[in-house]
């Protein structure tokens, strides 16, 4: 028996949506350097160690700086040194933070490009499921009775109108009509 593949390995290996052309997804998403050095950033920044290095350093500079050590202060109070270096580090951390909701919202971009292309491809899916189905109620002979809603059920979605529908909706920033 096969193995059957996570959703999330086709993703990573690019497999997803590969089987059929028509759905090809923006899995193409890039780690460039940049992406890489903020990833870097964001997993050594946003630990709790981190936050209790910081602490540590914050003391041990102000304890050497106000005599509290043996050791000649360098930075007197109101530690001048201590508060450019902490305004250049905030400076750092919200351009970090930013870069990262950024990619974040690419990677949200995606996810919801592949949830739509998976969509599409179920809505396809069933309707050919619906349309076989007709056709061997019809071969049996069983009461095949006009059904309208069956009859819409069975066509084929059209997926440019449903786009076309949603980049409207986004123009005038008002949700689409439902059916």
């Amino acid at each position: 028996m096969a193995k059957r593949k996570k959703k999330s390995e086709l993703i990573d290996n690019g497999e997803a949506g590969s089987s059929n052309p028509e759905l090809k997804s923006s899995l193409e998403f890039t780690k460039t350097r940049t992406d890489q050095a903020t990833i870097l950033l964001i997993e050594v920044f946003g630990t709790v160690t981190f936050l209790v290095c910081c602490i540590i350093f914050f003391v041990v500079w102000i304890c050497w700086n106000v005599h509290l050590s043996p050791l000649k202060p360098f930075d007197p109070f109101p530690f001048p040194i201590l508060q450019m270096t902490v305004s250049v580090f905030a400076i750092i951390l919200s351009v970090s933070v930013l870069i990262n909701q950024n990619r974040q919202g690419k990677i949200e971009k995606v996810s919801q490009q592949i949830e739509f292309e998976v969509n599409v491809r179920a809505e396809s899916e069933i309707t050919k499921v619906l349309t076989m189905l007709h056709e061997i109620h019809q071969k049996m002979g069983l009461n095949s009775e006009s059904d309208k809603e069956l009859e819409e059920m069975k066509e084929a979605t059209d997926i440019q109108q449903i786009q076309q529908t949603i980049n409207d909706s986004k123009a005038i920033n008002v949700p689409p009509d439902k059916p």
